[in-house]
């Protein structure tokens, strides 16, 4: 909205040129959404539904009664702040539109606890329609790791691929909502350098060309959308901190992961998952593929590993949720920078 006042306006009062310019849309709204939530979360999460712990859960106890579903509020705000900033599209307001979807049927199980196939179900109808607003039904460019000619992906082949890896960043981000602050944390750095990767190398001409990936002229339309949630996320945790006094609940942790997932796919490059949220992909992915296979082909694997690995490491290894928070943190920290420059050098 506000980059289309700028355009408007522009002839009126120069400085109104601000408003077209993607650094100030990322700062404002970043700085605003982190404001909203700040504020308005204590205000509002006496309504929410009362956590009622999850069975088998290591730490259960401790959460017990505290609101849950904070998600639907600063989803909210971040849907809001991000129509005023992320300049307006058709894809733009179909991705928010995903995210609202995401967000809906996750408040509804964090107050009726419907089954996992009703919810896997759901995530699948979401992941399709993100796979489809991502590629908007057409061919797409990508770019793939030890390969130095980009691949044009026809809609039937990427939709199906992209469905995936929604789906699969949607239960794994889900799956990592177990430890105050953890499933916010490694996803606000994951949005942090998916943000600068779309504004920085694949959304900038020159810094593309020369390190010969795509350029993408809405990658940093993206990247105003990666840091506003950053800002939600920032309010959020202030309150979300080891106590806790609020949780997001699937109200959050769904439509995170399906931002998370969308982000991904318009960098280009669906290994960059692995990047920039392995920590997340190994603590909740693994364990999905574990129950998988043991549910549906009686095959037995990591028997001796609890997942979510969160409450391995706090049951067998006692790790305190401040120690897997913090542990889990620097180790995504460190090993993205170290991947992402692989990921582009090595092609």
């Amino acid at each position: 909205m506000l980059y289309w006042l700028g355009e408007q306006l522009l002839d009126v009062y120069g400085p109104f040129r601000l408003f077209t310019s993607h650094l100030f849309l990322v700062g404002a709204g970043t700085a605003l959404a982190c404001v909203f939530t700040w504020r308005i979360l204590p205000k509002l999460w006496h309504w929410l539904p009362r956590d009622q712990g999850r069975a088998h859960a290591v730490g259960a106890a401790q959460n017990k009664g505290k609101p849950v579903g904070a998600g639907i509020i600063f989803i909210s705000i971040f849907i809001v702040v991000g129509f005023l900033f992320v300049p307006l599209g058709t894809r733009y307001l179909a991705a928010l539109g995903c995210l609202f979807l995401a967000m809906l049927v996750g408040f509804l199980d964090d107050r009726y606890e419907w089954s996992e196939y009703r919810m896997g179900l759901f995530d699948l109808i979401i992941s399709i329609l993100g796979a489809m607003v991502v590629c908007q039904m057409a061919p797409v460019e990508v770019w793939l790791p030890l390969i130095k000619t980009p691949v044009i992906v026809p809609p039937w082949i990427y939709i199906p691929v992209a469905t995936c890896l929604l789906w699969m960043t949607i239960n794994a981000t889900n799956c990592t909502d177990g430890v105050d602050g953890l499933s916010g944390s490694l996803c606000m750095l994951a949005f942090i350098f998916l943000g600068g990767a779309l504004y920085g190398i694949v959304g900038h001409r020159d810094i593309a060309q020369y390190l010969l990936v795509p350029h993408y002229n809405e990658g940093a339309n993206w990247a105003v959308m990666a840091f506003v949630m950053t800002g939600c996320l920032v309010g959020y945790l202030w309150h979300n901190a080891n106590p806790s006094a609020v949780l997001m609940g699937d109200a959050g942790s769904r439509p995170l992961g399906l931002l998370l997932g969308m982000l991904v796919l318009a960098c280009g490059n669906p290994f960059l998952i692995i990047v920039v949220a392995g920590v997340v992909l190994v603590n909740g992915a693994t364990g999905l593929l574990k129950v998988a296979l043991l549910r549906f082909f009686k095959i037995g694997i990591f028997k001796q590993v609890r997942y979510p690995l969160h409450d391995h490491v706090r049951q067998k290894w006692g790790w305190s949720n401040t120690q897997v928070l913090v542990r889990f943190t620097l180790l995504q920290a460190i090993v993205t920078p170290l991947l992402l420059i692989l990921l582009l050098k090595i092609r």
